[in-house]
């Protein structure tokens, strides 16, 4: 060992002495002067930030930052699907800074890039036509496997993979992706900021006459998900159906040929999560948090989440729905459908939902008591919501409501992990003017 001292440092501290030359004194006053106003760009950029103490669940342990003390060789901007990939699979774990500017068109090529040779969509209407297949097996076949094969070549070439230790983050206003997937799977300490994303197109969606009485499409590709990961923070993002909303999708075999999954899914072990700042807009199955009852062994004491000054605005469902997780959701404001509405949030298999000071806007004609959602017996708090600007007890009108599918109070936990909290109140206003990508402050 040298005579030198060792410091470890994190964040924009470590920033700083990189770019001002390490613990040197500033033998100037302009040297010092310099020091400071790179200290105070570090502290500005968005690029830079670290989910604060705490900050929701996401901000447990070791916290999350991402790539904030990425060095300059390992900050990239990117303009196209392709350098966005490439500059997430670049070798290391260390801090890495992914810039996006403008937006990213991950199927600009059309759903014909990834149509298998011999798949025919006209050819699979036929031969899978209810009045030919009928609606008790489902189908297979040529045209079938030829579906599949195409899917996967479509999901091959939208599924972007985020690396432990990396922030994400839109330049401006107007950054944004289209028609890809973010994953963040199997790795720790992320962040995800100031983004547009307009949810993928599936462009080879299942029939499946065995779902339901008459039959569904099922579609792939959630805008993200969070697959058994650690330490995110997802935050100042807008999730939207964009230029494809589920009102412009076609019909066949008299059902939508729906070609939407999620907008955002925390999943199979995912853990300490922040989700803050986000606007989840015009969409049908919107948030999940645990995506299977038998997924136990994965998801049992994990899928801690936070949901904080987020706005969902006219989303039908999965607002979010909850299994296994001890999930916080405060100071949300949820802006109800006039049509169409099932439930905000939805109280799922062994979860433990907080949902606490939060903000309902509920037309006329809508049920207070579909907020909630029962779909397997679980505790959930409900406490200081606020519906059209006054005090509701959810749980008792719901209650009230659905006497067959009685709630249980208490989620038999108390959230610690919140560094801001607001009047339910002002919720409309702030969530309104601040939320979203944009909107960075």
């Amino acid at each position: 060992m040298s005579g030198r001292r060792h410091l470890y440092l994190t964040g924009a501290t470590a920033l700083v002495l990189a770019l001002t030359g390490g613990l040197t004194a500033p033998a100037t006053a302009q040297a010092a002067a310099a020091q400071a106003a790179v200290a105070q760009a570090a502290v500005a950029d968005p690029a830079r930030a670290t989910l604060g103490a705490g900050d929701g669940w996401g901000s447990a342990g070791t916290g999350t930052s991402g790539g904030a003390a990425a060095v300059a060789s390992r900050v990239f901007t990117v303009t196209t699907w392709e350098e966005f990939r490439a500059a997430l699979a670049v070798p290391g774990t260390e801090p890495r800074i992914v810039k996006v500017k403008g937006t990213l068109n991950a199927t600009a090529a059309g759903c014909s890039a990834f149509e298998a040779p011999g798949y025919d969509f006209p050819r699979y209407l036929a031969d899978y036509d209810p009045a030919v297949w009928g609606h008790d097996t489902v189908v297979s076949g040529p045209q079938e496997e030829l579906r599949a094969a195409s899917a996967q070549a479509q999901g091959r070439a939208i599924k972007a993979y985020v690396p432990a230790n990396t922030t994400v983050v839109g330049i401006g206003r107007n950054a944004g992706i289209v028609g890809g997937s973010v994953q963040i799977q199997g790795v720790d300490n992320v962040v995800i900021r100031n983004l547009t994303v307009e949810s993928p197109l599936d462009c080879f969606p299942q029939w499946d006459p065995t779902d339901g009485a008459t039959g569904a499409w099922n579609s792939e590709y959630d805008s993200m998900v969070v697959y058994g990961s650690t330490h995110v923070w997802i935050d100042h993002n807008t999730f939207t159906d964009g230029a494809h909303p589920d009102s412009s999708l076609p019909r066949y075999y008299g059902e939508v040929y729906q070609q939407h999954d999620g907008e955002l899914d925390v999943v199979r072990g995912a853990d300490l999560v922040t989700a803050s700042w986000n606007v989840f807009a015009d969409h049908d199955k919107t948030l999940m948090i645990g995506n299977s009852d038998s997924a136990g062994a994965t998801d049992r004491g994990r899928l801690r989440v936070t949901l904080h000054h987020n706005l969902f605005r006219n989303v039908i469902e999965r607002a979010p729905r909850v299994r296994f997780g001890q999930v916080d959701a405060y100071n949300n404001h949820f802006v109800v459908p006039a049509t169409g509405y099932a439930y905000s949030l939805g109280i799922g298999q062994e979860s433990q939902l907080v949902a606490e000071k939060n903000a309902f806007t509920v037309p006329a004609g809508v049920h207070v008591g579909t907020i909630l959602k029962k779909w397997k017996d679980a505790p959930v708090t409900t406490v200081g919501n606020l519906v059209n600007g006054r005090p509701v007890d959810l749980l008792a009108v719901h209650n009230a409501e659905f006497p067959g599918e009685v709630l249980r109070d208490g989620a038999g936990w108390t959230p610690t992990l919140r560094a801001r909290v607001d009047n339910p109140r002002a919720v409309p206003g702030l969530v309104g003017h601040r939320a979203g990508a944009g909107g960075l402050r």
